[in-house]
């Protein structure tokens, strides 16, 4: 399979190789409700309902965060992140929320949602992360190391991760 991204690195094409994707990232109060509500429905779709996980996505942390998604040109958001600054959740900066459309899943979305997150967090800055202990080696791939043990989350295992920037 040919990667996903067009020779600018802005856009992506999603499964069926037509629809074209856009990144957007804004501030908490830059959202609009239909933005909002998109990040916050796929959210649900694969924590709450995919997961079969009842907790509380709306922690407290969206507010003070910079939203990053990849969206169709519907407006159907396709992946996205939060990105939390340092002193919110962690001393670090943090992201967080991290999600795929169980759509694209396996066609590098995920990857070119981290790689972008990254750069969005501060790619010299140390990057705190809460992950689902069966994405250890994923995020690794980025630079992250395990930094706790592992730990009960409304009920997945975690581990928290730093990468260390530079």
């Amino acid at each position: 399979m040919t990667s996903p991204r067009d020779a600018l690195g802005d856009s992506l094409h999603d499964v069926d190789g037509v629809s074209v994707l856009v990144w957007r990232q804004r501030a908490f109060d830059a959202l609009t409700a239909r933005e909002l509500y998109a990040i916050l429905a796929l959210r649900a779709e694969v924590f709450v309902v995919g997961q079969r996980c009842a907790y509380q996505d709306l922690d407290g942390f969206d507010a003070a965060s910079s939203h990053l998604w990849a969206e169709r040109a519907d407006g159907t958001i396709m992946a996205c992140l939060r990105v939390v600054p340092a002193g919110v959740k962690y001393d670090e900066v943090s992201i967080g929320r991290v999600v795929t459309a169980p759509s694209v899943r396996r066609t590098g979305l995920g990857r070119e949602l981290m790689r972008r997150g990254i750069v969005a967090a501060g790619e010299r800055v140390p990057i705190r992360i809460g992950a689902q202990a069966y994405l250890e080696r994923f995020y690794g791939e980025f630079g992250f190391e395990r930094a706790s043990e592992l730990y009960d989350e409304d009920g997945i295992p975690h581990i928290e991760m730093l990468r260390r920037g530079s």
